[in-house]
């Protein structure tokens, strides 16, 4: 069984691209069989962990999603080089250059993102921002027959990014796909403290799948969970650099998980982000309010099922989200941890 940071590294190494989540999705299982739970996995591949509560007990669902943002190989170049789609929002900025690993839940191949070198480009060509569709991943072969060896059009790729502790308390994590493995680490300990506490409430622990592209695996499991309240655990991105305005940070590293009021998909419920604050003042458990409205999840969808679910945000405050390396704070998924727990004790 693995705990805190080792878990948080192991669910970031793991390839889960959008649409290709099976490798994380038999990881989490692995953690979590033994509990006390009902496990299923629906046809999109989502994986429910139902700890069933008392007759007539509020349904509350708790949900994070398994997929990282990547790639999907769109076609191979008689040179043997591999054309490709994104898998959510990545800046072009940050890809040239970079490692990747390329192929699906069965198989991978190392390869890197590449592009004309800045010494064959035009003036006007330094000067603009690169575009994906002339970008390719080179892995290493010399022509298309021996590319097809061992890539297929649809596979899939991720970012290949070490995971390391920052600091010199190790107490800063960098690594790719904290958006939202992280979310899934947190939980998965809470699930762990909860499983034997007898709660008065049906327990619905949820690891969806597509979140960067449609939002459609919470869809799916909101529909047939029907909750009465829904905690959609995330990763949210910071902009805590020096030269952006205290008014766009949005949060601030090591001050807990962050309650979002509204997003771009979705006004969140006041009574439990109220209950939430509360909580955290009481118990001395650090939890802050997003400050900057931005992006969405998978409450948007969540909220609108059935007769409506009452939805609340806990994110995870982290730096340059989406790109090939994320950096967070173990303290910060310590308080997630504790204030979602409290929250379900006193429902």
């Amino acid at each position: 069984m693995r705990e805190g940071i080792e878990l948080i590294k192991a669910l970031s190494l793991a390839f889960g691209p959008t649409g290709c989540e099976g490798a994380v999705l038999a990881l989490i299982k692995e953690e979590i069989e033994a509990l006390p739970v009902e496990l299923y996995t629906d046809r999109m591949g989502n994986l429910t962990a139902h700890l069933k509560g008392p007759e007539g007990a509020a349904r509350v669902l708790l949900s994070a999603h398994m997929d990282e943002v990547g790639f999907m190989i769109t076609e191979i170049e008689k040179e043997g080089f591999l054309r490709f789609a994104t898998l959510g929002g990545i800046d072009p900025r940050v890809m040239v250059g970079r490692a990747v690993a390329v192929g699906d839940e069965k198989k991978r191949h190392n390869g890197v993102i590449a592009a004309k070198g800045i010494h064959f480009q035009s003036a006007d060509e330094r000067a603009k921002m690169p575009e994906v569709k002339d970008m390719y991943i080179d892995v290493g072969v010399p022509d298309r027959e021996s590319a097809e060896a061992l890539v297929s059009l649809g596979d899939f790729g991720t970012f290949d990014t070490p995971f390391l502790t920052l600091g010199d308390k190790g107490e800063y994590l960098s690594g790719k796909a904290l958006d939202d493995r992280l979310g899934c680490a947190v939980l998965i300990e809470l699930l762990r403290r909860v499983a034997d506490k007898h709660l008065p409430l049906d327990l619905w622990f949820a690891f969806t799948v597509r979140e960067e592209i449609g939002l459609s695996g919470a869809t799916v499991v909101a529909n047939r969970v029907a909750p009465d309240i829904a905690f959609i655990l995330e990763a949210t991105a910071m902009a805590d650099l020096p030269d952006v305005p205290a008014a766009r940070r949005v949060a601030d590293m090591g001050m807990g998980g962050v309650l979002s009021l509204l997003d771009k998909g979705t006004i969140y419920d006041r009574t439990l982000i109220d209950k939430a604050l509360e909580i955290g003042k009481r118990l001395d458990i650090p939890v802050q309010v997003k400050r900057f409205v931005s992006g969405g999840n998978d409450a948007k969808n969540v909220q609108r099922t059935g007769t409506g679910v009452r939805c609340m945000a806990l994110s995870a405050p982290t730096r340059y989200l989406h790109a090939p390396v994320t950096v967070a704070k173990n303290s910060d998924a310590l308080a997630m941890i504790a204030l979602l727990e409290a929250m379900l004790c006193e429902l």
